[in-house]
């Protein structure tokens, strides 16, 4: 199989994680966008922590999602920006060892915290603006955020992190992931 047949699959295995993203957020807008959200696709910010280059995918699904955001097009880049980073750094984890159940608890905290921080800085300031009022408003929406993503990945996310090893799928997306030859 040729490098550039590799480069095609991981940019297709992208583009089905971005239309997941984007359809199981849109579908479940009711509770995926504000201050108390449980934004369902934020589980699939683990794959990275299993294929790297999912991190692309996950990203444009939040771009796509993010059109539809009540924040507008400051939601668009920053809760994409927040969403990339997170990604980026749950594949780092990934990194250091696939297999370790304490890594893949790990691997579940930078969507956690970046997002409590990003997107709770976005709602406060779409509330109450820079003034004083900011920062009790970011607190507040700060750790709904965080609570709602909690639970998205320790409820989701981790359980996928755990079992998808064992799937065949799994065996599945890694030989297409790793370039080799499949048969369906």
């Amino acid at each position: 199989m040729t490098d550039g047949t590799t480069r095609i699959r991981r940019l297709a295995l992208s583009g089905v994680i971005a239309a997941l993203y984007a359809a199981l957020t849109i579908g479940t807008v009711f509770i995926s966008f504000g201050p108390l959200q449980f934004r369902v696709a934020e589980a699939l910010t683990v794959l990275p922590f299993f294929f790297p280059h999912s991190v692309w995918g996950v990203f444009v699904g939040v771009v796509v999602s993010n059109i539809f955001s009540p924040y507008g097009p400051l939601d668009i880049v920053i809760g994409s920006l927040a969403t990339l980073i997170a990604a980026l750094c749950t594949m780092r984890i990934g990194i250091i060892n696939r297999d370790s159940f304490k890594l893949k608890v790990l691997a579940c905290l930078p969507p956690v915290i970046i997002n409590a921080i990003a997107i709770g800085a976005l709602i406060a300031w779409a509330y109450a603006g820079g003034g004083a009022a900011f920062w009790p408003a970011f607190v507040a929406f700060g750790l709904q955020v965080g609570l709602g993503q909690l639970g998205v990945l320790y409820i989701i996310g981790l359980p996928i992190l755990h079992f998808l090893p064992g799937t065949p799928v799994y065996k599945l997306i890694t030989n297409l992931y790793d370039g080799k030859s499949v048969r369906l």
